[in-house]
C-alpha cells in the first residue's frame, strides 16, 4: 500500500496525509498507534482536564475525538471498499463532542478504547486488497478513496499527538513559571 492519489482526497484533508512519513499505511498505522500510546500513558492525571484555551476541548475530549473520528472513517472506508452506494453523512465533531461526557469516562478505559480501535482499523485495511484500497466512494459531496481515509486515520491522530505535545510542553513551562513565583513570594519580606 503506498499513499493515495490526492486526486482522490478533498483538500481539506491533505495535511493530515502530509504528516505520515510512511508510504506503507499498515506501517504508519502501527507507528502511529505506538507513538500515541506512549504519549498518552505519559500524561499524568492532572493535566488530562486540561484546556488550552478557553472553549478549547480538554486532552481528554481531544482523545475521544481521535476515538469517534476513527470510527466513524473506518466505516466510511468499509463502505466504500464494500461499494454500498449508501450516502455518508459529514461528521459534526462538536456535536459529538458535546454529546460524550469524559469526565465520567476513565482514562484507561479511554486509552483501552483507542487501542482497540485501532488494531480493528489495521485488521480491516491489511483484509482490503487493492481495488477496495482505490475504491473511490462518495461522503457527502466529496470524492474519497479507501487508502485516502487510511492515511487520514493516522495523519489525525498524528495531528492530534502533535498538538497534546505542544499544550504539555506550554503547561509545564506555565507550571514551572508558578512554581518559580511562589518560591520568590516565600523568600519577599511580610510587609
Amino acid at each position: 500500500m503506498s499513499k493515495p492519489d490526492l486526486n482522490n482526497v478533498p483538500e481539506y484533508f491533505h495535511k493530515y496525509i502530509d504528516l505520515i512519513k510512511e508510504d506503507d499505511l499498515p506501517e504508519a498505522l502501527k507507528n502511529q498507534t505506538k507513538s500515541f500510546i506512549q504519549l498518552l500513558n505519559r500524561i499524568p492525571k492532572k493535566k488530562r482536564d486540561y484546556r488550552y484555551a478557553e472553549g478549547k476541548w480538554s486532552i481528554k475530549e481531544m482523545v475521544q475525538h481521535v476515538i469517534d473520528t476513527e470510527r466513524v472513517f473506518a466505516y466510511r472506508s468499509l463502505c466504500i471498499s464494500r461499494q454500498d452506494k449508501t450516502p455518508l453523512p459529514s461528521m459534526d465533531e462538536n456535536e459529538y463532542a458535546k454529546n460524550v461526557n469524559v469526565n465520567e469516562r476513565k482514562w484507561k478505559d479511554m486509552v483501552h478504547e483507542f487501542t482497540a480501535m485501532r488494531l480493528s482499523t489495521i485488521f480491516l485495511f491489511e483484509s482490503f486488497n487493492n481495488e477496495q484500497l482505490t475504491s473511490v466512494g462518495q461522503v457527502v459531496d466529496n470524492s474519497i478513496s479507501v487508502e485516502g481515509l487510511g492515511f487520514i486515520i493516522a495523519g489525525h491522530a498524528q495531528h492530534h499527538t502533535l498538538q497534546i505535545q505542544k499544550h504539555i510542553i506550554k503547561l509545564k513551562k506555565w507550571l514551572k513559571w508558578v512554581k518559580q513565583s511562589e518560591k520568590l513570594l516565600k523568600k519577599m519580606p511580610k510587609v
